[in-house]
């Protein structure tokens, strides 16, 4: 185990994507580095392991990516998914610095794969990891030991001393003893709280209790309740989140992304009563997924089922859990156990309501309803074509918004007056409500979390050198 007796220069909390990226920059400046992590080693990465790819602007196409995606065009993208609930600042300064996020990722081991092509809208767009998400977390794991950074795991921050926005120590819980350890600046990059589902109560009420958690069960939200309650600025709300809908037949935590069901917009989707109630075909499904596990989580019981036919089998990402089949509407709803009356209804009535159109399922083809509400405004095709294939779904939480307000320095702000910290700095989804108040579009979290871990790590290192 590392030495914690004597002080360290930049000290980490967390071993994500942002807590490493602040890990590796501050070491590349010449700092002696700590990282705190209180997952074991076999779970470490925190939530980026289940990651794929990153959003970022570029001029043109390249054997990443198969054309040009502006920052303007960025921009226009999260505005739309935010409703305008942003620091236009700090978000134009990430999507300007995304440009040279892969380039920055190579240079330190990752590698990509030539684009995705498929049903998922992302091949222009977003640059995918060879290996996935594990491979690229592993790669920056390697490059954080090659500097000489240290890693403590199965190790809980328990406490921050914090006098007039300067971290004086932090209290580290290692096998049931308390250790207190200095360092002359902190990152804090611990995620959020999805998997404290006491927390998410404040928010969401007794729903939390039908939530499942795609990622690591570690993200309780310790270091940032401890910092709120020490009087840095919050950001966001508590119920506001990057949910989606996932198989409801996954597990508590830790399902990742293979649990999400994809098909939504080629569907129609029901709640527990067997009738819809939004919009299956709005945009494409990246830039709709993370509003999907909202909707579920406000119907009744937090549960919803998307009915699909023959016809739209194989557009979309494979299930990690097989369909559940039926060769009519009314068995369906009985496997389902809905009312199979009222999901006839239901089918009927929509397929009614289906106008004539050319499908493209690549793309919003303006297919749609006529007389249906709620209306469905692309990709609306008949059910019409045995056999019928039913998903149930559960919202499942990436990771929430509430967190801390910083500045363009990551560092921490505290108080009314907005003072920022002496020496904290935060990164990652801990600070990602001030860019996410709400909505999200894919592969956004982990350029928040490089961009600003190696601006906390940057800073931190100049911190502690001075």
């Amino acid at each position: 185990m590392a030495d914690l007796s004597q002080p360290f220069d930049v000290l980490v909390i967390g071993a994500g994507n942002a807590a490493l990226c602040a890990a590796i920059t501050a070491s590349q400046e010449g700092a002696r580095v700590l990282i705190i992590e209180w997952a074991p080693r076999e779970f470490r990465g925190g939530n980026s392991r289940h990651t794929r790819n990153i959003r970022y602007a570029h001029a043109e196409a390249t054997d990443y990516v198969t054309g040009p995606y502006s920052v303007d065009e960025y921009w226009e993208d999260l505005l739309r998914v935010t409703a305008g609930r942003t620091n236009e600042a700090l978000a134009r300064m990430v999507l300007e610095m995304s440009e040279r996020v892969p380039e920055w990722m190579m240079r330190q081991g990752v590698r990509f794969q030539p684009p995705l092509t498929g049903t998922l809208g992302l091949a222009r767009t977003n640059a995918f990891f060879f290996g996935g998400g594990k491979t690229m977390m592993n790669a920056l794991f390697a490059k954080t030991e090659e500097l000489g950074a240290e890693i403590l795991y199965d190790a809980q921050v328990t406490g921050l001393e914090i006098e007039g926005g300067c971290c004086k120590s932090v209290s580290v819980s290692v096998d049931g003893e308390t250790h207190r350890v200095s360092a002359r600046a902190i990152v804090v990059a611990s995620g959020g709280f999805e998997a404290n589902i006491e927390w998410l109560k404040e928010g969401w009420g007794e729903a939390a209790e039908n939530f499942l958690i795609r990622g690591t069960p570690y993200n309780t939200g310790g270091p940032l309740r401890i910092l709120l309650d020490n009087g840095a600025r919050p950001v966001s709300d508590a119920d506001q989140c990057h949910a989606v809908p996932i198989d409801a037949r996954s597990p508590k935590f830790d399902g990742g992304i293979a649990t999400r069901v994809d098909c939504v917009i080629y569907s129609i989707v029901v709640n527990k009563n067997a009738v819809r109630f939004h919009d299956e075909g709005e945009d494409i499904w990246p830039k709709r997924y993370a509003i999907w596990g909202r909707l579920v989580a406000r119907q009744p019981g937090q549960i919803a089922y998307a009915i699909i036919d023959a016809k739209s089998q194989g557009l979309f990402m494979p299930t990690i859990y097989p369909a559940i089949e039926a060769d009519t509407i009314r068995e369906l709803a009985e496997k389902l156990e809905l009312d199979a009356d009222v999901l006839g209804k239901t089918v009927k009535d929509f397929n009614a309501g289906v106008q004539p159109g050319e499908f493209d399922a690549a793309q919003p083809d303006g297919c749609h309803t006529q007389g249906v509400d709620p209306p469905k405004t692309n990709w609306a095709r008949k059910l019409d074509t045995p056999p019928y294939y039913g998903y149930p779904l559960r919202p499942g939480i990436t990771f929430t918004y509430l967190g801390v307000e910083v500045d363009e320095t990551a560092r921490v702000l505290f108080g009314a007056r907005k003072k920022p910290a002496d020496n904290i700095f935060a990164a990652g989804e801990l600070m990602a409500g001030n860019i996410l108040g709400q909505g999200y579009v894919g592969g956004l979290g982990l350029l928040i979390g490089n961009v600003f871990g190696r601006i906390a790590g940057e800073e931190a290192a100049r911190r502690a050198a001075n």
